[in-house]
């Protein structure tokens, strides 16, 4: 059988989206991600604007690669939305929405330094907002914000530090397979996924993960001073309910975003029907707040498209990052 045209797909795909109503205008097989960042009015109507931006997965500087397109890491997304927002004088307030149960620690650390780096430079009060999960990771990046707000139905917590790094030296010995390993040191190969780790080498990855940790909950002290009692409890890497954090002094407040967004304006003195904004690289039918994509994916449900990125780590490494799945 002759193979089909990639044109001839496409051309049958467009067809089928007009017979079932899809506009042509609708059309988007492959989003551009380099498109520039334009603002998207989601309400109000004063000069004055606050601007909210989406945190949502898996925090990585990775950008993720797709079937036809790429798309930019979250570091890359959110720095992006920073920094056009430097340029806006109208901007009073920035909301951030999170639904992350965190990444690796270095990226999570750098989004923390550029969401306190551009509280410092705007002085434009930022208000976190927790959505669904803002654990570990995502609630790191939320402690420089001046206020944290927690969905009811929040998870957080789960300030910690993890190295994640596969183990296959016992499916190798079960299939009689055996991995070579010529090292210039004791510990160049420390946790190889070949050999079990010795007792030396589990100390010297624990100390690692301490000293990571630590820092995290110097952040943990610096923005939240919570008591004696309550740090020993939020340091232990548990995760918490809204409620719960809330009794930790992890957060500030339990609500909703619309309850987020008047504060907000009243911390930026922004008029009441100021208008709330996004950015955004393409146009979205009936956005609204609650929109977390910058760019339209494809209206073409047969299009095959590469599944998103798994939530657990892709390589060894540390991580703040919740994974009760692992």
């Amino acid at each position: 059988m002759k193979s089909i045209s990639f044109a001839l797909i496409t051309s049958l795909l467009i067809l089928s989206s007009l017979i079932i109503g899809c506009a042509p205008a609708q059309v988007n097989l492959f989003p551009r991600h380099t498109d520039p960042l334009r603002e998207q009015v989601l309400e109000g109507h004063h000069s004055d604007k606050v601007l909210v931006i989406p945190v949502q997965g898996f925090i990585s500087s990775t950008p993720q690669e797709g079937l036809f397109t790429d798309k930019p890491s979250m570091v890359q997304e959110v720095v992006a939305h920073l920094n056009k927002a430097r340029g806006d004088s109208n901007i009073r307030a920035l909301v951030l929405l999170i639904d992350s149960p965190g990444g690796t620690s270095v990226d999570s650390d750098i989004l923390y330094h550029e969401i306190r780096r551009f509280r410092q430079q705007t002085n434009v009060p930022v208000v976190a907002v927790m959505l669904g999960v803002a654990a570990s990771g995502g609630y790191y990046i939320s402690l420089p914000a001046d206020v944290i707000i927690a969905h009811p139905g929040t998870i957080t917590g789960s300030v910690g530090t993890i190295f994640v790094r596969p183990k296959i030296h016992e499916l190798l010995d079960k299939i009689g397979v055996e991995a070579k390993v010529t090292v210039s040191g004791n510990h160049k190969d420390i946790g190889s996924p070949f050999r079990p780790d010795s007792g030396e080498e589990e100390a010297i990855l624990q100390s690692m993960v301490d000293e990571l940790n630590s820092q995290f909950v110097r952040r943990v002290i610096r923005h939240r001073e919570p008591s004696e009692e309550a740090l020993e409890t939020i340091s232990s890497g548990r995760v918490f309910t809204a409620r719960q954090a809330k009794e930790l002094a992890m957060i500030d407040e339990i609500g909703y975003l619309p309850d987020a967004l008047k504060l907000a304006k009243l911390m930026g003195e922004a008029n009441p029907a100021a208008r709330v904004v996004a950015y955004r690289r393409s146009l979205h039918s009936n956005d609204n707040l609650y929109n977390t994509m910058t760019n339209r994916s494809s209206s073409f449900p047969l299009v095959v498209k590469t599944l998103p990125r798994n939530l657990a780590p892709q390589s060894p490494g540390f991580y703040h990052l919740w994974i009760p799945s692992v």
